[in-house]
């Protein structure tokens, strides 16, 4: 008995450093995201685009894409993305998907349709996103963080002005696509640099295929706080 009186109050101890304001609402906004815009295409030229929808819990979901172009004497597009031009000018290509609640999400890129030769190249991709660590508990957590690519591989950077706070038991960092929660999340690593400057590697991962960093405390699943990746 004496023993478990002694461990008691240490798991007490150890659960209570973990607990912070935890978000129960589990849903992150819908979005959608065009994967290979160009920017110019000949008269007479085709190309075919393709569009990726995450619905409110930050998963990949199949669902059907309405694709338009603003001026249909430009350019035409078809249900399957396949852009035809018509004539030189302007037009804007977007993306959108319907929502149960009769909303749209939509993503959009301008596009000239030119006499001229040219060679389909895709829009240049950021190559590098920031943001900033915020607490969502009652712990310290705060710092501003750039994402950059180094070929095939991402680099997670964070600045001088980066602080966690200390005793946090499976203390985790994790990319994801909702802040609420790690089921489908990436497991960057263990956190063990709590203050200044430092960085993480991580293999085969495109820069814009998350928009989250979260902290997260996982032998209670907890999580300690997140930020939005810009």
């Amino acid at each position: 008995m004496r023993t478990i009186i002694f461990i008691f109050p240490l798991m007490l101890t150890l659960f209570s450093a973990c607990i912070g304001d935890d978000i129960i609402q589990d849903e992150v906004p819908e979005r959608i995201s065009i994967d290979n815009s160009i920017d110019s295409l000949q008269v007479n030229m085709t190309h075919s685009l393709s569009a990726t929808f995450f619905n409110n819990i930050g998963q990949v979901s199949e669902t059907p894409i309405t694709w338009i172009s603003t001026n249909e004497a430009v350019a035409s597009i078809n249900s399957s993305g396949e852009i035809l031009g018509l004539t030189a000018g302007e037009t804007t290509i977007s993306a959108s998907v319907a929502l149960p609640d009769n909303s749209s999400v939509e993503d959009q890129f301008d596009l000239i349709i030119t006499e001229e030769e040219v060679i389909e190249m895709p829009v240049d991709e950021p190559e590098e996103r920031m943001g900033t660590a915020n607490t969502t508990s009652s712990y310290v957590l705060e710092g501003d963080f750039v994402l950059r690519q180094d070929g095939e591989n991402l680099i997670i950077e964070f600045a001088e002005n980066y602080v966690a706070s200390d005793g946090l038991p499976g203390f985790y960092l994790y990319l994801t696509n909702n802040p609420n929660t790690i089921n489908n999340a990436l497991e960057v690593s263990k956190i063990d640099i709590l203050e200044g400057a430092h960085s993480y590697f991580v293999p085969g991962v495109d820069i814009n295929t998350y928009n989250y960093l979260l902290f997260y405390c996982k032998p209670f699943s907890v999580k300690v706080g997140d930020g939005a990746i810009e």
